[in-house]
């Protein structure tokens, strides 16, 4: 393991320690490196619904490896709910412009019109 990654992790271990001592929540010292990766793997899956995306962003080689997160989400998000947009359309610089800064994802151009989504 490379010196400065074995650092971090030791970091990470030594401060998980300190905050479960300090809040008195003996689960945090459940908390590893790989379920950061479960959960922004799980949250990317949610976001984007697209788990050829998320194998990607994880690096992985085959889309099976992926497969848990997408059950993670469908687990975590499964009241249906979670599917609800906001919708905008834009057809200015500025407008567009502004949608990116406040969160919204670009979805498709129809008649001279952006439109961009952000979950409710």
């Amino acid at each position: 393991m490379h010196v400065k990654a074995k650092g971090m992790r030791s970091s990470f271990y030594i401060q998980r320690r300190r905050i479960a001592r300090k809040l008195a929540n003996p689960r945090l010292l459940q908390i590893h490196f790989h379920t950061l990766r479960h959960w922004r793997g799980t949250q990317e899956d949610h976001k984007t619904k697209d788990p050829f995306r998320v194998k990607e962003f994880l690096g992985h080689k085959n889309l099976q490896s992926t497969q848990v997160y997408i059950h993670i989400e469908r687990a975590t998000y499964q009241n249906g709910a979670a599917d609800d947009f906001h919708v905008k359309a834009a057809n200015t610089k500025e407008e567009i412009t502004a949608l990116l800064e406040s969160g919204f994802e670009y979805v498709l151009q129809k008649e001279g019109l952006a439109y961009f989504r952000k979950r409710k």
